[in-house]
């Protein structure tokens, strides 16, 4: 699914978190201190790729750069969410701000990079190594974890960095370069997140070839969605997808982006997405793409269904503060 969604960032949840100290711009240290000086030891991420709860997280138009988005939502589910997912484009700055101010609310920001204007082999040659070591510099400065997603939906046709304009081979090249790139820098508080579309049986050529390797990746962020033409079932949506992946990796599964068509089958199907994901260990939470495009993914758009998400949502799986996992 594409999406022309512009990167935003985001505020402080006030109505749900404690106090106006919650707000102050700092960060959890690799002990759980306060950090905020570039030369800290990085932030260990490694309580936060699979906790004992599960994320609980949300896409919204003018988040995480604005509070109000995130903030209305929370009051639409009775739940803060605990992961932002963004849009950034090949070019744009880090967003330092917004990554702050979601993790002062007990959220981590996850940024889905879309190489647009450029190309795998390019980024690989090191065309854009000034870019990414400033990139990396900031990320690693402000030393607070964040998810990357780097050129998401790669076994599709409909992406720049899809199946009809690259090879396998150029794809494991470009991300290997892009992780390398960061590692130099000491820019290790990221969580890199690979992220294909579901897939269909019979009408794809296998993902392991695009896979980069353990040693590059973090989670694998599957996007999937609830159609009125795909099964109504979790198993029947996702586990083509996850038998596959379990041939060649073993890391945790996030639902990077999802979300559920409106109309008389979505009630059926947030239940669905609920009862999956908790019954999927390997699978550490979602996150709803709360947007109208090309269809109306938004909870708004089905009163039934946000009834029914408001209920599930309310499970104590869901949903956590980030700062507090150890």
């Amino acid at each position: 699914m594409t999406r022309a969604l512009a990167v935003v960032a985001l505020m402080c949840l006030t109505a749900f978190v404690p106090a106006a100290s919650a707000c102050a711009p700092t960060a959890a240290g690799r002990h759980g201190g306060a950090v905020a000086a570039a030369d800290a030891s990085p932030y260990d991420v490694g309580p936060l790729l699979h906790p004992s709860k599960k994320y609980f997280g949300v896409s919204r138009p003018k988040a995480p750069h604005s509070m109000e988005p995130v903030l209305d939502w929370a009051r639409k589910v009775g739940k803060q969410p605990n992961l932002i997912v963004y849009y950034a484009g090949w070019g744009d700055s880090f967003d330092a701000s917004g990554t702050r101010n979601a993790w002062n609310s007990g959220a981590m920001t996850v940024a889905s990079w879309e190489p647009h204007g450029t190309t795998l082999t390019r980024i690989a040659d090191g065309a854009s190594d000034s870019y990414l070591r400033e990139y990396a510099k900031a990320v690693r400065r402000l030393n607070i974890p964040i998810a990357i997603s780097f050129a998401d939906e790669m076994n599709g046709d409909w992406e720049e960095w899809g199946t009809t304009e690259t090879t396998p081979q150029e794809y494991v090249r470009a991300w290997r370069h892009v992780h390398d790139v960061f590692e130099a820098a000491g820019a290790t508080n990221v969580i890199w997140t690979w992220s294909p579309n579901i897939v269909q049986p019979g009408t794809h050529k296998g993902l392991s070839p695009l896979y980069p390797g353990d040693a590059y990746v973090d989670w694998v962020g599957l996007i999937g969605y609830f159609t009125d033409w795909d099964p109504h079932s979790f198993d029947g949506l996702f586990g083509t997808t996850l038998t596959e992946i379990a041939h060649f990796s073993r890391k945790p599964q996030l639902l990077l982006e999802t979300a559920t068509m409106p109309g008389r089958h979505r009630a059926q199907d947030v239940r669905a997405l609920f009862h999956g994901v908790t019954a999927s260990p390997g699978l550490v939470g979602f996150a709803w793409f709360d947007h109208k495009a090309r269809a109306d993914w938004r909870l708004d758009a089905s009163p039934e269904g946000a009834a029914e998400f408001r209920r599930l949502s309310a499970d104590d799986l869901y949903g956590f503060d980030v700062r507090r996992v150890r």
